[in-house]
Formats: C-alpha cells, structure tokens, sequence
C-alpha cells in the first residue's frame, strides 16, 4: 500500500527567516538571492549564489549612479505531485559600490552556480595621523 506525501504542517510560516531582507517586503515580485562581498588586491568582488540558471540568458548586470544590480529568472520545470522550496521567477539585488569604483571596467563570470562581479577600486591611501602646527601671527 503506497502511503500518502508526507505534508509539512505549517508549510511556510518559517521560510521567511532564510530568506533575504528585500525578499519579503511587499514592494513587487522580485526576490532575492544570497550574495557575499570583500575587497581584494584592488577590487570589490561580489558573489551570488545563482545555481541552474543560463548565464546569456537569464542573468543581467547593471550599474547605475554606484550601484550595481543583478537580476535574473530562474525557470520552474513543470512537475505533478511534487513538493519544492527553492525559489523560482524573478530574482534581484543592489549593491551600492565602493567610493571611487569604476564601472566602466567591472567583469562578471559564472561557474558552478556562482556568479562573481568584479569592480576596480583605487586604493585608500592611508592617512597617518599627524599635528598640525599652528602658527600665531602678529
């Protein structure tokens, strides 16, 4: 005897707690995506976790007064009877960049359902702190 699919009791009460800030907020349809950031040897790297999608054609990235957004659509496969949590549709995140970022050199790759967005940065100069002498005039 083939027992019924096991149901979740409360199937999407605590979704919510995984998933990004933006993701949930009632301003449209877009959800968001896990990413992660550092700067490295001149560069601001962010990474987006973005697995089964089709680079040329699901993913775009743009810039746009120092902010940096990536979109992209993830399709469902149509299946009957079964029980899915990973997200599907529209998926979207902005980042502001780095002061002095230049978006006219930034690159983007995918591998392994990864994307990584690089953006040049100049390096801080490092201000030592110094006194200043004041001169007293007259």
């Amino acid at each position: 005897m083939a027992l019924p699919a096991r149901r979740r009791a409360l199937p999407d009460l605590f979704d919510w707690a995984d998933t990004p800030w933006p993701a949930f907020l009632p301003f449209g349809p877009a959800q968001a995506f896990r990413v992660e950031d550092y700067t490295e040897d001149g560069k601001y790297v962010i990474r987006a976790e973005l697995p089964d999608v089709d680079p040329e054609k699901d993913v775009e990235v743009t810039v746009d007064a120092n902010v940096l957004t990536i979109r992209a659509e993830r399709r469902e496969e149509a299946r009957e009877e079964h029980h899915s949590e990973f997200r599907y549709g529209s998926l979207t995140r902005s980042v502001p960049l780095p002061e002095g970022a230049d978006p006219d050199k930034i690159t983007a790759k995918y591998a392994k359902g990864i994307l990584e967005v690089s953006v040049p940065v100049p390096k801080k100069s490092k201000s030592a702190h110094r006194r200043i002498t004041v001169q007293q005039s007259g």
